[in-house]
């Protein structure tokens, strides 16, 4: 897939990422350059090539001098460093942040060893997804959580609506917003033997999902060792004065193989992975039932509820879904957003949501919502885009299987 086929890959992410923008920053009128927030890698992107667009009111890099495409697989086969900074990392801190947070998020948050995280979602009282979410329990009394860019604003007013109600009644929680921390992704097989040239701590010891304080390049940082393509990797919060000299010593230490990195492929690398971007394949309306991420609802949590919405989420997961998110192999053009999906006799069945050419499989992927019944692997679907009907079939995701760091 070269030349018009490499801009058509750049345009459809393009699209996919200023389509999520637009849903999670509702009634956003679109920021002039000037008004645009920028990560203090800002510049540190212009000097690299970076390709600098607006995405949630910041100024963020879609790609740098190599395509969307060789980037992806480059993450795959090497590594990437990704500026994630425009993401908003909190902490909650008292003897009752963990009950305070499970009235909001579905997670088994107080099951949670020391030190360890999970995906989890902000509900609403309709059991609808306001946010995703990785949230980690540093101890019985701070939880660290990071939450989307787009969302940051309802997501913080959201949790600040709900702490002064249960202050009110004793409760004892506070928060801090990292806004004095930058966050970096550094993504693929590579990222392990890179970090370890800049830390004394043994990383082979903490797996996916797991958190550590410690010190990188000589700086006291926060890792997690997760990250949004599939593969091994960590997210890094830096003290924001440090984060262009980690991001120099990361190139550096991996002797050009890992490469900076920007939105467009971090896009197609989460949709390979079969990983939800909210705006487009979870919104307000749709439950963690529907989206496919009920093992993400701790067994205590099914038995007990107590979460924004738990009603209609356990009636769910007894009766089943009416929708379910899933994912397709297709032919013809790559399906977009709002693509219609079709039974074989033409009756809507469900819609689109993430699309693309895969760079990695060399074929059309995409996630979307069909009526339950419809949802088994195999199942043939019609998918219409520009008017024209094309074959597609149901399949498992992921679409490129992960790489996470797992105890043997």
């Amino acid at each position: 897939m070269r030349g018009g086929g490499l801009w058509q890959l750049g345009q459809s992410i393009t699209r996919r990422l200023a389509q999520a923008d637009k849903k999670v920053v509702a009634h956003r009128c679109f920021a002039t350059e000037a008004e645009l927030k920028k990560t203090v890698l800002y510049d540190f992107h212009v000097a690299n090539g970076g390709k600098m667009v607006p995405f949630a009111g910041w100024g963020m890099p879609i790609q740098y001098k190599d395509s969307i495409m060789d980037s992806t697989l480059n993450c795959r086969e090497n590594g990437s460093l990704f500026d994630v900074s425009h993401m908003c990392g909190l902490s909650l801190k008292g003897k009752d942040c963990v009950p305070f947070l499970e009235k909001l998020v579905i997670a088994d948050v107080a099951g949670l060893a020391h030190g360890t995280g999970t995906l989890t979602v902000f509900t609403n009282e309709k059991g609808g997804a306001i946010d995703d979410s990785v949230i980690t329990k540093v101890k019985d009394d701070h939880i660290y959580l990071v939450v989307n860019a787009g969302c940051r604003d309802k997501d913080l007013a959201h949790i600040e609506e709900h702490m002064k109600a249960f202050k009110a009644k004793g409760g004892d929680v506070s928060w801090h917003i990292h806004d004095e921390r930058s966050l970096l992704a550094l993504q693929g097989p590579l990222a392990a033997p890179v970090l370890q040239h800049l830390t004394k701590e043994d990383l082979s010891k903490i797996y996916f999902g797991e958190f550590r304080m410690l010190d990188i390049n000589g700086v006291h940082c926060f890792i997690t060792r997760t990250g949004y393509t599939g593969e091994d990797g960590f997210e890094i919060s830096v003290p924001s004065e440090h984060a262009v000299d980690l991001a120099k010593a990361i190139l550096e230490k991996s002797e050009g193989k890992v490469r900076l990195t920007g939105l467009g492929a971090r896009d197609s690398l989460r949709l390979e992975a079969g990983l939800c971007l909210y705006g487009n394949d979870m919104e307000q309306h749709t439950t963690p039932v529907e989206a496919g991420l009920t093992w993400a609802i701790g067994k205590r949590r099914r038995a007990e509820g107590g979460f924004l919405g738990a009603e209609v989420i356990l009636k769910q997961i007894e009766q089943g879904p009416s929708i379910r998110r899933v994912g397709f192999f297709s032919s013809g053009p790559p399906p977009r957003s709002h693509s219609e999906i079709q039974d074989d006799k033409g009756n809507n069945i469900g819609e689109v949501t993430s699309g693309g050419f895969s760079p990695c499989l060399k074929k059309n992927i995409a996630m979307g919502y069909v009526k339950s019944g419809f949802h088994k692997g195999g199942t043939k679907v019609k998918i219409v885009i520009r008017g024209k009907s094309y074959d597609g079939a149901v399949t498992k995701m992921p679409f490129v299987p992960t790489k996470y760091y797992k105890p043997s």
